[in-house]
């Protein structure tokens, strides 16, 4: 089933998905989700698709999860069929984000081989801040690209990551001006498109499978995590906090 939630374009050998909600900042809802996923699996076994550019409509990347559509029956089973989608997908994958890029609109990224951001990024992982754990195995990613003490940094504080501070601790490989970013993406994906897919494909095989077994644990520790946390004290006060527009106060809860 066709969706507008995700736009798709193939140009030789490059095909370009991107996630088309801008006017909610490209937050994902349970359709956009299973949509996201379908189009990387379809990728997969297209013998015309050699590298695949992720990007938003609009001015942002992605605000993560659509808090409206929290808790609708099967949201989580469609994050989780894109979760694995992402993580199983065996092609070159290269990022293009500029604009807000939160939650599971952040972690997904730290699974692309190459990203690009825009000078506008302002990334964030408010795990913590909703009374949540971290996702997308982003536990094991984050680490595995800036090392175990700036993880924690981020992951703890759930602060604010701009351009300047995902180029330096290498989060991003490169930085561009917003206007330059999809362009110099696209450059990028078409130049790696010219290669052989077999090499490729066995080239991120070699990347990735010293990765697999701590990716696979902590989907596994996450999951059971999110499952512990879900309804608890800390979420509940961070969802009324959103709704009452007030700032949370976790410091009256006792320890769970």
């Amino acid at each position: 089933m066709m969706s507008d939630t995700v736009l798709k374009e193939l140009k030789d050998g490059v095909l370009l998905l991107t996630l088309n909600r801008p006017n909610s900042k490209n937050s994902f809802n349970q359709e956009q989700w299973t949509a996201f996923a379908a189009e990387l699996d379809a990728a997969r076994v297209d013998d015309d698709v050699t590298a695949v550019v992720i990007t938003g409509a609009g001015n942002d990347f992605s605000a993560g999860q659509d808090l409206k559509d929290y808790g609708v029956s099967g949201a989580a089973h469609s994050y989780q069929i894109t979760e694995r989608a992402v993580v199983d997908f065996d092609k070159p994958l290269i990022g293009a984000a500029k604009g807000v890029a939160v939650g599971g609109g952040a972690t997904m990224l730290f699974h692309c081989d190459v990203l690009y951001v825009g000078e506008s990024l302002r990334m964030r992982l408010p795990f913590n801040s909703l009374g949540m754990a971290p996702e997308f195995a982003s536990s094991y990613m984050l680490q595995m690209l800036i090392g175990p003490q700036r993880a924690a940094e981020l992951l703890f504080t759930t602060e604010w990551i701009d351009a300047d501070k995902a180029l330096e601790t290498g989060i991003a490989s490169r930085k561009f001006k917003d206007d330059e970013l999809l362009p110099n993406a696209m450059a990028k994906a078409a130049e790696i498109a010219q290669l052989p897919l077999s090499s490729l494909m066995e080239t991120k095989r070699c990347l990735r499978t010293a990765h697999k077994a701590g990716i696979e644990a902590a989907l596994k520790i996450e999951r059971e995590a999110m499952d512990r946390l879900a309804g608890g004290p800390a979420s509940m006060e961070a969802m009324m906090a959103f709704m009452e527009k007030r700032k949370p106060n976790f410091r009256t809860l006792k320890k769970k």
